[in-house]
């Protein structure tokens, strides 16, 4: 079984179902499909908590995500398994991923929130990984 952290802002939308993934960087192991996982706020700290109960991995595939500082959304490419996300569909994409704009007010820091999701996925994403490409992966759960 593996574990994953989330900040705190992201918390009610995995308890209300609407962000169902998580994107993570390569690593030795992640979930495997059919396998339980957790999901915590606070990892390694005293304020850790168990955000709900453990959902099962539908899907581990492939992500690139390419940011660029010269647009103000931010989020220039993103392609899963393969497949190039069409610009109308990197704002959907953020919106799943937990960074609509309307969801984060009052729970994340006012300078990650932007006037759309891609542009708020775009500033959170600047923050918290260094260079311009990023590879890794996306792992889906589903609650049984």
């Amino acid at each position: 079984m593996v574990a994953y952290g989330f900040k705190k802002y992201f918390a009610p939308q995995i308890e209300e179902l609407t962000k169902t993934h998580t994107i993570r960087g390569h690593r030795r192991r992640h979930a495997h499909v059919g396998e339980p996982v957790q999901l915590f706020t606070g990892m390694r700290t005293r304020h850790c908590r168990k955000i709900m109960a453990d959902p099962t991995c539908i899907a581990v595939l492939p992500i690139i995500i390419m940011s660029s500082d010269l647009l103000d959304a931010g989020i220039a490419y993103i392609e899963v398994n393969g497949q190039p996300l069409h610009r109308d569909e990197i704002e959907a994409f953020a919106v799943s991923d937990g960074f609509d704009p309307a969801r984060l007010a009052g729970l994340a820091p006012r300078s990650l929130i932007g006037a759309t999701a891609r542009e708020t996925m775009g500033r959170f994403w600047r923050s918290e990984n260094p260079g311009s490409r990023f590879e890794g992966v996306i792992i889906r759960w589903k609650v049984d």
